[in-house]
């Protein structure tokens, strides 16, 4: 990778903008055949920092020499590459299956011990060692696709996205935003704000909505508000004023995951998804819903709420699969979500900074994590988690997230709606049950949570709830 880094740093040198963008390909394509030798996602989304360097070039070099068509193509070569193929999904293996059995029951454990007042040093010790032979095991396999993928084509994009729905990426230029308005056959660029600042206000407005979580903390909307419109400056910028009144595909990069884009002026009363990027949202967009696929609706322990709409979608749904009390054990749970066309999952959520594949879902016999997912010959085409923190990711390589979220995604998950930051149980209950509502109607997800958000009383509590979840893909 140095040698091509070196050869686009001379091609830079003589001004050959073409040179540095034929240096940065031939680097590129060199790393995507090393990533895909590879089995495991972490590995693979780490491996891109070696581009890192290779991407910048490029971008600069699309921006001096190209149009915006040209920059966009350049912003999607080396963003959430991991979502272009599914990881290598784990073998039958005895030893790693008994691992996770022991994880689970081990975190159980520790968890109840937790909640007792009971000191958990012993078991935390275990969890630690089950945690690093299971991530041992998983990064020692072998990658099995081919390295060439699929290609990004902005002419596929364009016409995926019509006359109506507009995708507006976010790329990072030496700490700046630039806005491609992709739609209605063009890419437009517009040029927003600093990176740093938007990274900031964001931190603000999770603060803002943890506390508007409970009860009591109206006087904060307010100041919730105005960071909604410094960010909207910030990262939409001039580009705010031409999104018309139609759909909205947000690509953000890896480092604005947590932005709750709801909130900005000019996206809060529009049909809205987000995506890790415009290749994912064209995946996400052609897969097909399974020709047979049921509807899963489970329920963890521990709930404040009890998980209090799942009886009611229950009914809803008539033949729908429930998965409660001591049938939410994780086996049970990965066999019904195989292949499902529709699951909820209302359970306790924690993301894990320091292991995004740990991250997990409470179910009765333990936590249910990423390296789970993995396991399934296909994740559910719609799958819909509401609990907080289910949408936080973890930023890792040049631009690539790991998480459930982006787990789901290359395994057959079309869309997901999930949760950004910390909310309030009880004022989910009726955001998922309109949520819903408008899926029976034959909504999308991103046209029946919009719905949903309309549909909730206007107090602060409810307001910030909805703020607090997104859409991802395209179902």
């Amino acid at each position: 990778m140095t040698g091509w880094a070196a050869q686009a740093l001379r091609a830079q040198a003589a001004g050959s903008a073409r040179g540095v963008l034929e240096a940065c390909r031939r680097g590129l394509d060199v790393l995507d055949d090393h990533r895909m030798t590879l089995g495991a996602s972490e590995l693979r989304a780490r491996a891109t920092e070696q581009g890192a360097e290779l991407a910048a070039l490029a971008q600069r070099a699309s921006l001096v020499s190209g149009g915006p068509r040209r920059l966009l193509v350049w912003s999607e070569r080396w963003r959430a590459t991991v979502l272009s193929t599914p990881p290598t999904r784990p073998p039958a293996d005895p030893e790693l299956l008994s691992g996770m059995t022991a994880f689970r029951e081990i975190a159980s454990r520790a968890e109840a011990a937790r909640m007792e007042g009971r000191p958990v040093p012993a078991l935390e010790r275990e969890q630690r060692r089950l945690e690093r032979e299971i991530r041992s095991r998983t990064l020692h396999m072998r990658g099995e696709a081919p390295g060439d993928g699929d290609r990004f084509d902005v002419g596929r994009l364009l016409e995926r996205l019509g006359e109506e729905v507009l995708l507006v990426e976010l790329a990072v230029l030496d700490g700046r935003v630039q806005v491609l308005l992709c739609g209605r056959g063009r890419v437009r660029r517009f040029e927003a704000g600093l990176l740093a600042e938007a990274e900031t206000e964001a931190e603000h407005v999770q603060a803002g909505l943890r506390r508007l979580a409970h009860p009591g903390a109206e006087a904060r909307l307010p100041v919730v508000e105005a960071a909604g419109r410094r960010l909207e400056e910030l990262l939409l910028g001039p580009a705010a004023a031409q999104l018309g009144g139609g759909p909205v595909v947000i690509v953000p990069p890896g480092r604005l995951h947590r932005v709750p884009w709801a909130l900005l002026p000019s996206l809060r009363e529009r049909v809205l998804s987000v995506s890790p990027s415009a290749g994912s949202w064209l995946r996400a967009r052609e897969t097909a819903p399974p020709p047979e696929g049921c509807h899963v609706l489970v329920r963890g322990p521990g709930l404040a709420t009890g998980g209090a709409e799942v009886p009611e979608l229950a009914d809803r749904y008539g033949c729908a699969t429930v998965l409660e009390e001591d049938e939410a054990r994780v086996p049970r749970v990965l066999e019904e979500l195989d292949g499902a066309a529709l699951a909820h999952i209302a359970a306790h959520g924690t993301f894990r900074a320091d292991s995004p594949l740990f991250s997990s879902l409470r179910m009765a016999d333990g936590p249910i994590v990423v390296h789970d997912f993995e396991r399934l010959d296909r994740s559910p085409y719609r799958i819909i988690l509401s609990c907080c923190d289910t949408a936080r990711l973890a930023s890792v390589g040049a631009d690539e997230l790991l998480g459930l979220v982006t787990a789901l995604l290359p395994l057959g998950t079309a869309g997901v709606v999930a949760c950004s930051a910390a909310v309030n149980d009880a004022a989910v209950v009726p955001l998922m049950l309109a949520l819903h509502k408008g899926l029976d109607a034959g909504l999308s997800l991103a046209e029946a949570l919009r719905d949903a958000r309309a549909a909730l009383p206007g107090d602060a509590l409810h307001q910030a709830t909805g703020w607090a979840f997104s859409a991802f893909g395209a179902a």
